[in-house]
């Protein structure tokens, strides 16, 4: 486990996410769910609290803790994808069933999560100063990243 980890503060929603994430990635799995002992706030007595999971590796702990705190893109997830394939797969998952598809290869899930899906070949096209520019020119006009595209520019 993770000496530091992040949480997610979801409304009723917490197991529904942690699962769906963790079926997206090698290396995931519900590690612990944690039921409300007494009524609380954010769920009556046996209801979900606490999902504790392993995203690729990184612990994360998922709160259901009610609707006072909604997500902002001023926090993301980045996943480094190793192909193209790997980048269509995951903007196609995340991006459903309510999802909203952004610039720049950013998009907010259906639970209101901001991830960046972004392929392992992008930070050494924007290392290159001779092509940085066109690089990131053609990236600010793109959704989904093209790595293609990217290498072509």
């Amino acid at each position: 486990m993770s000496k530091v980890a992040p949480c997610l503060w979801f409304d009723g929603v917490a197991e529904a996410a942690a699962r769906f994430y963790a079926s997206l990635l090698p290396g995931s799995q519900i590690d612990a769910i944690l039921r409300n002992p007494v009524d609380t706030p954010s769920g009556p007595t046996g209801s979900v609290l606490v999902v504790e999971f392993t995203l690729a590796g990184q612990s994360f702990m998922a709160l259901n803790g009610g609707p006072q705190f909604p997500f902002s893109p001023a926090v993301s997830f980045k996943i480094d994808c190793d192909d193209q394939s790997e980048v269509d797969r995951l903007w196609d998952a995340l991006s459903a069933d309510g999802g909203q598809p952004g610039q720049c290869g950013w998009l907010t899930d259906r639970f209101g999560v901001s991830w960046q899906i972004v392929p392992k070949g992008l930070l050494p096209l924007l290392a290159d100063p001779g092509r940085a520019p066109r690089v990131m020119t053609a990236l600010m006009a793109m959704g989904k990243l093209d790595l293609a595209a990217l290498q072509a520019a």
